[in-house]
C-alpha cells in the first residue's frame, strides 16, 4: 500500500477552505496518513507554495512528530511545540508555526510535503526549512503528498 496524505477538508487538487486561510483564521487545517514504511522513526512536514512570485514560500515547517502518529489536528498553534511533542520551525514570514495560504494574485498551488524519515531529528524549536532539508539528508525513507488551491476572494464576490 502506498504511503498518502489526506485531510478531511482538502481535496488534492482542489481548493483549500477559507477558515485556514489569511482571509478568515488563518488556523491549520487537520491532516491524516496511512501508516508509512517500516524503519520510520519520525515524520516532518512541510508546507510550500511553489506559485508565489518571488519564489517558493514556505508556510509551514513542523517535525519531531514520532513515528506513532497518523495524523495532525486542526488549529495547531502556532509557537515552537507542536503536536505530539513535535516542533515548529520558522515560516517565510519569520513565524513559528502554520501561516495560511494569502497568494498576492490569482489561483496558487498549496502543497503539503510528510516525509517519514528513519532517524528522531535533533532540530530545536524555530528551524528554518534549509536546518529541516539539511537534517533530513539521506533520512527520508518515504513521503507523500497534499496539494490544495487558493485563490483569494473578491469584495462582494
Amino acid at each position: 500500500m502506498a504511503f498518502r496524505l489526506t485531510s478531511s477538508v482538502i481535496a488534492d487538487g482542489q481548493p483549500i477552505p477559507r477558515r485556514y486561510s489569511c482571509e478568515e483564521h488563518s488556523i491549520s487545517p487537520p491532516l491524516a496518513w496511512d501508516d508509512p514504511p517500516a524503519g520510520t522513526q519520525s515524520f516532518a512536514l512541510l508546507l510550500d507554495d511553489p506559485d508565489a512570485p518571488h519564489g517558493v514560500y514556505t508556510h509551514w515547517v513542523l517535525y519531531g512528530l514520532p513515528a506513532g502518529a497518523r495524523s495532525i489536528a486542526e488549529n495547531v498553534i502556532p509557537g515552537g511545540a507542536g503536536p505530539s511533542a513535535s516542533r515548529q520551525g520558522r515560516n517565510s514570514a519569520g513565524q513559528v508555526g502554520y501561516s495560511g495560504p494569502c497568494p498576492p494574485n490569482g489561483t496558487h498551488r498549496y502543497v503539503f510535503d510528510l516525509y517519514a524519515l528513519d532517524t528522531a531529528l535533533d532540530l530545536p524549536a524555530g528551524a528554518t526549512k534549509r536546518d529541516l532539508i539539511d537534517a533530513m539528508g539521506t533520512h527520508i525513507i518515504a513521503e507523500a503528498q497534499l496539494t490544495g488551491t487558493y485563490q483569494k476572494h473578491t469584495p462582494g464576490g
